[in-house]
Order: C-alpha cells, then structure tokens, then sequence
C-alpha cells in the first residue's frame, strides 16, 4: 500500500500502479455542474433542506469553490438538515495546492455567479416521465465532453485529470443509467441521506424507464416491487433486460441528467492522453459504465487502465448501500462488456475527532461525498503527502472562515 491515507477497493493491482503514477503530481480539477428536476422531489436528496434550496445547491456549491469562505455569496451555501457542503473539503484542498479549477455549466435552471464555460445544455426533467433531455442536446453536450476532455488534457504533462460533479437527485439518475445498461443496482447505490432512499429511487427509475421504452416490442423489462427502505435490506436486483441494444445516448436523453455525458466524453478524450479519476460515487460508477457502452457503440478509442473512480470511505463504505459490490458489477452489464470494473479508491479522512458538529455528521452518515470532496483528499495524499491532521485542520479552518464570514 503506497498510502495509509488512500484504500483501494477494487482493481487494487491497476489501482496501485494508477497512485505509484501519479505521486508527486498535482492535478487538474475540472467541475460539472448540471440539473435535474428529480432533485426537486420531497425527500429525494438532503443536498439542500427544500426542494427550493437544491435549486441553487449546484450555483452555491461553484461559488464557494472558486472564491472560498470571505467571498459575498451571490448563492450561499444552503441549509443541510444536517452536515455541511463537501464543498468545503474539496476547497480546503484546492486552495491550499493551488489546484487550477474549471467549472463547467451543463444545464443549470440558473448561471451560477463565478466565470463558468457554459456547454450550451438545459436542466434535465424528472427521468420518470422517460423523456429527460432532448437527443440533440445529449448529442451535443457529449461532443462538448470531448472537445473539452482534449483541451484540459493538452495541457497537463505529467499529471491527471480529476473530473468532478455537482448534480443534486444525481445518484437517481445514476440508478436509473445503470439499470439501462443491464447492470444490478437496485439497493447497491448511495444517497445524501444517513440511509438510504432505496425504494423511493427505484419506484421512479421504474416508471421512468417503463415509459421511455414506451410501447417498443423489443423492450422486455420484468420489474420487480420496490423492496422495503430498509438499511439491512439488500434488494434482489431486478432482471433488466433491454432486448437488442439500447443507444447509450438514447438511454441518457430518457432517464439521465445533462451531467453524466460531458463527463463521459471529457474522460474519453482525456484518458488518451493523461490519467482520469472520476470523482465521486455512485455517479460516477454510472458515468464509468456509460463510458463504456457509448465507446462500444460508437467504436471511440479510451484508455481503461488510466481511468479510475477516487471517492470518501462515507461512500465506499455506506452500510446502507453496496458501493464495491456496484462497481464489482459494472464489469457484467449486457452493454458494457468493452469496459471492465474500474479501479475504486477512497481517502480515509474521518471526521470523528473533529471540533465541528457539523463535520462529525459525515461520520453518521450525512452529506458523504460531493464536488471532487473524496478525489481531492487523494490528490492532497498522492502529491504533498497530507495525512488526516493536515487535512482535517485545512477543512476545520474553511468552516471557521465561514461561520465567521457569515456572521
């Protein structure tokens, strides 16, 4: 193990030699921010107390990012039920490393306040009406994922590429994807939520992906009953299968959001050329397998073994999930077979030693992960060798900067 501060859960062989490639390197951190009106559903997603506050979770979360704490927020952070923004951690640690930050603009109800590349996308509906995002605007926003993946990539020499997210009810369209693309992941993926809202997510993918296949004869899919919002509870996965296959894009434009296809094609471009940690959880395991599918569908050249899927043990080890066994699966789906299971590695920062209630919170299971929060802890282990002390004092001083800023 290079890194006590860094554990890999699966692929641990690629995953050791990604991390021996990379030490020493400081990263490039690129941020897709985009929109879902699943997020506004009661209770789906605790990024936000009301469905009106995650409206401006995404603009908020950009800010803070790029101006930090002293900053008069145009968008300030808002109310959590419990917890505090993982924004915080991913800034505590890009401030300190100088990490150049890119935000990107896929479809957000509103333009955030801080200098943002706009891709030209919309907001996505809620995916259980099956009809998202218009195909030309998918088409269109993996195109600009491309383009951009080449860009950032031309400019890192000798490090990586870490691709972030902020997409509030993501981890119901990430659900949503992976079932399209034949993967078991009913009862496996994670939430905002201290336990996860198994049932809810899947009684919405459910419909959304009935719908979408709408009246097509080759369509077969034989849904299961949501299972009970148990924390124990595993789900025995739904057989989803999709007769003949399913255009990955299509698949987007139906139940996805207009995060997942920038992200895809920004990690296929980039990982030709440079090493790419998807940051994030379950998001970003769907986004690994779309990868994979659209590059099968469209015969696009990527390098598997430079990608890998960098996270917080909040998630890889969420009891009320299955992270690792999500992405031991990844490898099994019927449109995926190209790709492979990705390497899934976390930092091991805790918060149980930490003065601030609201930190202590992730430790119970609130908030996990976000914006780059696991991924950017990696980079501060991989390139300055931060330990939990150096981090945790990083982290604690942001929130002290806020508290003091907003009073």
């Amino acid at each position: 193990m290079p890194n006590a501060q860094i554990r890999i859960y699966t692929q641990k062989e690629q995953g050791e030699e990604w991390l021996q490639r990379y030490r020493g390197c400081l990263p490039v951190f690129a941020c897709v921010l985009g929109f879902t009106e699943t997020g506004l559903i009661p209770e789906i997603s605790a990024a936000g107390r009301t469905p009106e506050d995650r409206k401006y979770t995404a603009c908020a979360d950009a800010e803070f990012l790029y101006y930090g704490a002293e900053h008069k927020a145009q968008y300030p952070l808002p109310p959590l039920a419990a917890g505090a923004s993982p924004v915080l951690i991913s800034r505590a640690v890009f401030e300190s490393l100088k990490i150049p930050v890119h935000l990107f603009n896929a479809g957000l109800p509103q333009s955030p306040a801080v200098p943002v590349i706009d891709l030209g996308g919309a907001p996505a509906k809620c995916l259980s009406g099956g009809a998202a995002m218009e195909i030309t605007t998918v088409h269109h926003l993996f195109e600009q994922g491309l383009l951009w993946g080449e860009r950032l990539a031309a400019n890192i020499q000798q490090g990586y590429l870490i691709v972030g997210e902020c997409v509030v009810g993501g981890t119901t369209t990430a659900l949503a994807i992976l079932t399209g693309l034949g993967i078991e992941a009913a009862g496996k993926v994670n939430s905002s939520h201290p336990v996860c809202n198994h049932a809810q997510k899947w009684a919405l993918v459910q419909a959304g992906l009935e719908k979408m296949m709408g009246n097509k004869e080759q369509a077969e899919i034989n849904f299961q009953s949501p299972m009970q919002n148990r924390p124990t509870e595993r789900s025995r996965s739904p057989k989803s299968k999709i007769q003949n296959s399913v255009d990955p894009l299509q698949l987007v434009a139906g139940v996805g959001d207009p995060m997942q296809v920038v992200v895809a094609g920004m990690a296929i471009a980039a990982s030709r050329s440079c090493g790419v940690m998807l940051a994030g959880g379950t998001q970003m395991l769907a986004v690994y397998a779309l990868i994979s599918a659209i590059a099968e569908a469209y015969t696009l050249s990527w390098r598997p073994e430079a990608v890998v899927v960098g996270t917080t043990r909040w998630v890889a080890e969420d009891p009320t999930g299955a992270t690792v066994d999500l992405a031991l699966s990844l490898g099994k789906g019927s449109l995926t077979q190209s790709g492979r299971t990705p390497p899934l590695l976390a930092t091991h920062l805790s918060f149980a030693d930490s003065r601030y209630p609201q930190l202590r919170a992730y430790e119970q299971g609130f908030v996990k992960e976000g914006i780059g929060a696991g991924a950017a802890c990696i980079a501060a282990h991989l390139s300055q060798d931060w330990q939990q002390h150096q981090l945790l004092a990083a982290i604690e001083a942001q929130l002290e900067r806020l508290s003091t800023a907003s009073h």
